[in-house]
């Protein structure tokens, strides 16, 4: 057995074990952890497979960003699980459906490639030698897809920016700093000069 090949078994021994943890898992916050270590495993994965750019981002966006937010607000909010679990069974049917369909996309991707493994080979974008995948992606993007990509980019902003609009509440008792009326305020709306007598104080 080769290294690579060691490392292979690995990491996807442990990847698929501790995907069934997620789902197994009692406490919400065990779930969350062994999610980044499915995920850590999942990059492991792509790194032997050469896809460095792919492990990279799984490791700082997933990991780093998506994930630990998962397991702060987990941990942060008061949520009654054992509540969630008790009407679990009712959203069943949906579960099932949403699998099914799943697994018959899997199984037509895996049964295309069966078929036809000619197709996997036939790259719109040929691949250079001697280029790695990471500095390849990035003269594709920023070159022939520069419009998308940046199109992409400003759908993202809008929707931020929506989401940050629809979220926010403005509460009639709350206290705001209302930026040009400090800075717009005179010496005298500002400072007060009171005289004390020696050895009386405030």
């Amino acid at each position: 057995m080769t290294l690579p090949l060691f490392f292979f078994y690995v990491f996807s021994i442990i990847a698929v074990a501790s995907a069934l943890m997620v789902i197994a898992a009692r406490n919400p916050v065990h779930s969350v952890l062994f999610l980044i270590l499915t995920f850590v495993n999942g990059a492991g994965l792509f790194m032997l497979a050469g896809a460095e750019f792919l492990a990279l981002i799984l490791i700082v966006v997933y990991v780093g960003a998506v994930a630990v937010l998962f397991l702060f607000v987990t941990m942060m909010l008061d949520v009654d699980f054992a509540t969630l679990r008790a009407g679990m069974l009712q959203y069943a049917p949906i579960g099932i459906v949403v699998g099914v369909i799943l697994l018959l996309e899997l199984l037509l991707v895996a049964g295309s490639y069966v078929l036809a493994p000619e197709a996997a080979g036939t790259a719109m974008v040929p691949m250079v030698a001697g280029v790695d995948n990471t500095r390849a992606l990035g003269e594709l993007l920023y070159t022939r897809y520069v419009f998308v990509f940046e199109t992409a980019g400003a759908v993202l902003l809008v929707a931020m920016i929506g989401a940050i609009v629809l979220t926010l509440r403005h509460k009639s008792g709350a206290k705001r700093q209302d930026v040009f009326r400090q800075t717009g305020r005179k010496r005298s709306e500002a400072v007060e000069v009171v005289k004390v007598k020696s050895g009386q104080g405030l």
